[in-house]
């Protein structure tokens, strides 16, 4: 039986041996010797037993007098290990640096060299390693290099100095037509990362005043309208109008559908349909924001078009495999438009394609919606309570489930009594407070909506929904109209284009008389998002305003879509009741 010991020795001659790299002739039965001395193996050995027995100090400086006598990149890069096994970046970036200067051609040695000073957030240094490691590289090659410095500087504290030392690493390439854009680019991140939006916003300008149809300015373009620069979506806009990538007009629409200029994005999904049909997420999005806007045809048609690019790629999950995300997103909103159409049958048949343990919840809430439709409420109830709880806020979602199915029957005092058990529960919950305070307006207990709200507010200030759904209840009711116009600027604050936030201001000028305003305000939320609630305001200020025949219009054609929507039906009564 092998000791212990000598496998270790065994092990450890092993590596010794290839680290010196042992080379062999053309002939098995003819082996060549290695250049491997006595001195110097047993000085690895050494080193390699201080390193197994956790003395990695005496293990590093034995390997880079090994490394330095037997001249071996080997070893070099093995010390460089060792040191940094040793958490010492200074004696790793000394035994790189000895690696450089014995192979000064070795990319690997450079690229040690770099990232260990930028582990030691040395980034002044960096400028001749950064040279380095662009030097022999042209092209495509150089333009995927170009495109990987932002990310070697992530971590350093010295931002504007990282900026400053890559705009100089590139300076023959800011004025290339080939390579200018990405180099403009990488300058324009790090700028941006550094704070200066201003300096991110020039340099994809200057980007794309070299190349119009390069894509790297485009995508530093939309970075920074995530930042709010005035004129990034230009340059996005001027990009998409020549023959762009389907993954930057993409990337356009999800900025888009982030700031909830849904209309825009749907434009934008019809484009790229056209222009790449058998761009599949496309088609996933569009059917997305068809459903989100109740046009249930065109919405199922979008989604077929998706499954039907994806599923032959797709492993069977009868067999067993997981469904892929953009498929169990497809299924469950195909399932949801075939359970509004009343085929059930169809829209379980959806249901039973997915396999995704992540997604149970969520399947199990749009089987209980089936039930509930069927009128078995409690056995709906009880198959949400029935989920599995793998992570701690799987308790509090099946919660917001059961109510929302609650709600979407009409049974509010349960939902509300619901919510009220939960918050003794989970009393700092501000999700459960603020449906608690939407269901207590349903149910005319307004001063408790109040409080749950103002509660709201408290806890998370940054809760916009909560400002909002005040500042609307307070103008729908007439009352306290200087309050509530306060509490809905605060929240367009947090999400200036929120098509529902705008209708709410557009009340405020309604209720305050400013009916020509209150009009353009509630055009622009319509045109974002084609909702009931939006409609039947706008056409209370249209018929308001007399353009009887306009209001009859926008309401028919929110009738068609949400015809059970209480306040447009209460809205088109009230009115048409009038002489």
């Amino acid at each position: 039986m092998t000791s212990p010991k000598r496998l270790i020795s065994a092990t450890l001659l092993a590596a010794c041996i290839g680290l010196c790299g042992t080379a062999f002739a053309a002939e098995p039965d003819e082996p060549k010797n290695s250049d491997l001395n006595r001195e110097l193996f047993y000085q690895l050995l050494l080193s390699e037993i201080y390193a197994n027995s956790g003395e990695i100090g005496d293990a590093y400086l034995g390997m880079l007098d090994a490394a330095r006598k037997a001249n071996s990149a080997k070893l070099y890069e093995r010390a460089v290990e060792m040191a940094l096994r040793a958490r010492s970046g200074e004696s790793a970036l000394d035994a790189a640096r000895a690696w450089q200067r014995a192979f000064p051609a070795s990319k690997d040695a450079n690229r040690y060299v770099l990232q260990i000073l930028l582990g030691l957030n040395r980034v002044s240094d960096t400028l001749e390693p950064l040279k380095k490691e662009l030097v022999g590289t042209t092209g495509k090659e150089r333009i995927t290099a170009i495109d990987l410095l932002p990310r070697y500087f992530s971590r350093v504290t010295d931002k504007p100095l990282a900026a400053n030392i890559v705009e100089q690493v590139l300076a023959t390439d800011l004025t290339s037509p080939e390579t200018g854009p990405a180099a403009w680019s990488a300058v324009g991140l790090l700028r941006l990362n550094a704070g200066s939006v201003p300096g991110g916003l020039e340099a994809a300008q200057r980007g794309a005043a070299l190349n119009a149809r390069a894509e790297e300015p485009a995508v530093l373009a939309l970075n920074l309208m995530e930042a709010k620069s005035p004129g990034a979506e230009a340059l996005v806009q001027r990009y998409l109008a020549g023959q762009p990538l389907p993954e930057v007009r993409m990337a356009y629409a999800r900025r888009l559908i982030d700031t909830m200029r849904y209309s825009e994005a749907l434009v934008q999904m019809q484009t790229l349909n056209t222009q790449a049909p058998s761009f599949a997420d496309a088609w996933l999005v569009r059917g997305s924001l068809e459903l989100q806007d109740r046009n249930n045809v065109a919405a199922e048609s979008s989604l077929k078009q998706y499954t039907q690019l994806v599923a032959p790629n797709e492993a069977p999950a009868a067999d067993g495999n997981e469904t892929s995300r953009g498929m169990v997103q497809a299924y469950l909103l195909l399932a949801q438009i075939a359970e509004q159409r009343g085929q059930l049958d169809e829209a379980n048949a959806y249901l039973q394609r997915i396999n995704s343990p992540q997604d149970t919840l969520k399947v199990l809430t749009r089987r209980a919606m089936i039930l509930a439709g069927q009128g078995k409420m409690a056995e709906a109830r009880a198959l949400i309570r029935s989920a599995p709880e793998t992570q701690a806020e799987d308790a509090r979602a099946k919660i917001s489930a059961e109510v929302q199915l609650l709600r979407d029957h009409k049974q509010l005092d349960t939902a509300y009594q619901v919510l009220a058990a939960a918050l003794k529960q989970y009393p700092d919950d501000t999700n459960l407070m603020y449906d608690q305070a939407m269901i207590a307006e349903k149910l005319g207990k307004l001063d408790d909506m109040e409080k749950l709200l103002r509660q709201v507010i408290a806890a998370s200030p940054d809760y916009h929904h909560a400002y909002n759904a005040l500042g609307y209840s307070l103008a729908d009711r007439n009352v306290r109209l200087p309050e509530a116009r306060k509490l809905i600027e605060k929240a367009l604050e947090f999400a200036p284009n929120d098509p529902f936030i705008v209708d709410s201001l557009a009340w405020v000028e309604f209720r305050s008389g400013n009916a020509a305003e209150a009009k353009r305000l509630l055009e622009q939320a319509y045109a974002s998002r084609q909702d009931a609630e939006i409609a039947a305001h706008l056409g209370e200020v249209l018929w308001s305003l007399g353009q009887r025949d306009q209001a009859n219009t926008i309401w028919g054609q929110a009738l068609q879509q949400q015809k059970d929507n209480e306040t447009l039906q209460e809205t088109v009564r009230r009115l048409r009741a009038k002489p």
